[in-house]
């Protein structure tokens, strides 16, 4: 706990921003107060990316609508709780943010549908504060297939999609591959010139579902310079049996041992409680077993468990530290602080 505690702790991937709008919508406005800043500061979390998931109701018409809400409550969260968060924009930020012992946000979209065939909203959403942007869910946008598409189509990248890429690396915004389909994973893979981030992912090579990752596309990722953040909290990813924070600890281990200790990181996925207050239960996901386990880092508090289990492992500590956090601020402060070619404004 003291090393946990000590390190800065970088989650990928958490969807709280859904809860909360849940809670704000029922005149519940407090949920983040009373809910997740005592989780996120009970698991030692010091940068936290936030996506926004849009709903399928959302996912055409409402699509920027929706994504432009969540965005503004975001900020509007920052500024309630403006002692203990706040929005960053650069890697600068992020770092002074932490340094002053705040959680440093950084505002992502999981699904660009938003933005339709519009690239120009690329740049419109780098002006609100995106700065994490993967560009499909589990189905189509107008610029790539997402990986619940990969057994009927393995579609690379629309011309939409790479406009769109290339956008994001010009203005600073980090690429995110989780959820692309393998076509399109493999288009990003040819066309990237800086590093990314898989989010929220796995090893294929422990689970095989078409979500995770096969080695040569963690060691093409590693190249570039990214880093595959373990989705923790998803026991379909992990394990449906056993999804355990050791297993946890497999994943980060297939991982080291293929690409490097540099480029692993965390990414939850803590959406849990998402769905257990909205729906009751899980939402299956497509070609995903129908049970699981209850996996054991299932919210932020549960992340020192991940801390134990390396240490247990035999990590040493600067490795453990690189994992918990410092692989992923690499990126960000790369590819946040320094844009390709400088923003036009």
């Amino acid at each position: 706990m003291s090393l946990h505690q000590d390190a800065v702790v970088v989650d990928c991937h958490n969807d709280l921003i859904l809860l909360v709008d849940h809670f704000d919508q029922r005149d519940r406005p407090g949920h983040f107060k009373d809910f997740w800043l005592p989780e996120l500061r009970a698991g030692g979390v010091d940068v936290q990316i936030l996506p926004i998931c849009l709903e399928p109701a959302f996912q055409s018409e409402g699509g920027l609508r929706r994504t432009l809400l969540l965005v503004e409550r975001i900020h509007r969260l920052a500024a309630e709780h403006s002692e203990d968060v706040a929005v960053c924009l650069t890697g600068g930020e992020i770092d002074a943010a932490v340094a002053a012992g705040k959680i440093a946000l950084v505002i992502a979209l999981e699904g660009a549908h938003g933005i339709g065939q519009d690239v120009a909203l690329v740049r419109t959403l780098h002006r609100v504060g995106v700065r994490v942007v993967s560009m499909a869910h589990f189905g189509r946008t107008f610029l790539a297939d997402g990986s619940g598409l990969d057994t009927t189509s393995r579609s690379r990248l629309t011309p939409q999609g790479i406009e769109a890429l290339r956008e994001m690396e010009e203005l600073g915004i980090v690429f995110d591959i989780s959820h692309l389909g393998l076509g399109g994973v493999d288009h990003v893979l040819e066309l990237a010139t800086r590093p990314f981030l898989a989010t929220h992912s796995a090893c294929l090579g422990i689970t095989d579902v078409h979500r995770n990752l096969h080695d040569d596309h963690i060691r093409q990722i590693a190249r570039l310079g990214g880093v595959i953040g373990v989705a923790a909290a998803i026991p379909f990813f992990i394990d449906a049996r056993h999804p355990t924070a050791d297993r946890v600890v497999d994943h980060i281990e297939r991982i080291a041992e293929v690409a490097g200790i540099d480029h692993v990181g965390l990414g939850p996925d803590f959406i849990d409680d998402y769905y257990q207050q909205v729906f009751g239960g899980w939402i299956i996901p497509p070609d995903l077993v129908t049970t699981a386990g209850h996996a054991e880092v299932a919210r932020p508090s549960d992340l020192p468990r991940i801390t134990e289990a390396l240490v247990r492992r035999g990590f040493a500590e600067s490795d453990i530290r690189k994992v918990l956090g410092e692989n992923v601020l690499r990126v960000l402060r790369d590819v946040m602080t320094a844009p390709a070619g400088g923003s036009r404004g």
